[in-house]
């Protein structure tokens, strides 16, 4: 499996090396002209990282759902699956305790 960055680099290779145009280069490697150009908008993380890692070592036992109900509350526009990608970039997993004997 090749990642989309590397099949980017792949075409832009050949459009260099080889007197190629994009669309015969993405052709040959197998992407759209439109993934060739593709831009991620991504916005950073670093407040949303900075402020769930606070919530995490204030509440230990919290999990990402209950740590994005709060961050709900106080105003966050988010959805769970980045709340989940984020928790985990930072390492914030709750230990699972051992079964009693």
């Amino acid at each position: 499996m090749v990642s989309p960055q590397a099949k980017r680099e792949a075409v832009t290779h050949l459009i260099t090396a080889h007197p190629l145009g994009v669309t015969r280069a993405c052709g040959l490697i197998g992407i759209s002209r439109s993934l060739y150009r593709y831009q991620a908008k991504r916005v950073s993380d670093t407040a949303l990282k900075d402020r769930l890692t606070e919530l995490a070592t204030q509440m230990r036992r919290y999990g990402y759902r209950r740590l994005h109900v709060l961050l709900r509350r106080e105003g966050w526009q988010l959805n769970p699956k980045r709340t989940y990608r984020v928790y985990h970039e930072a390492g914030l997993m709750v230990r699972k305790r051992k079964p009693k004997r």
